[in-house]
């Protein structure tokens, strides 16, 4: 991705809070970047929702061979801006 378009920590909050498997007492806002989605009581199929969400809003595919050393939202953020998106 450009600079101008990097893909955003709030940005990847909201679309974590429109995915399956989180427990509504689980705080977003706080400091959740080095957290494990683990952690943050999201499981694999929250986790693969997420990352389809990723590839229908902004063209970046995450392979499922990635998506086990994607294992915090810092993880993902930095993914997604280091891939272009498909044309």
């Amino acid at each position: 991705m450009t600079q101008s378009t990097l893909f955003t920590l709030d940005q990847l909050r909201s679309i974590m809070r429109r995915c399956a498997g989180v427990d509504e007492s689980v705080d977003l806002d706080g400091d959740v970047a080095d957290a494990t989605f683990a952690e943050l009581g999201y499981d694999s199929l929250a986790v693969l929702e997420i990352t389809a969400q990723i590839r229908q809003e902004l063209g970046v595919a995450v392979p499922d061979g990635a998506i086990e050393e994607l294992t915090t939202p810092r993880h993902i953020v930095t993914y997604v801006n280091d891939r272009p998106a498909a044309g």
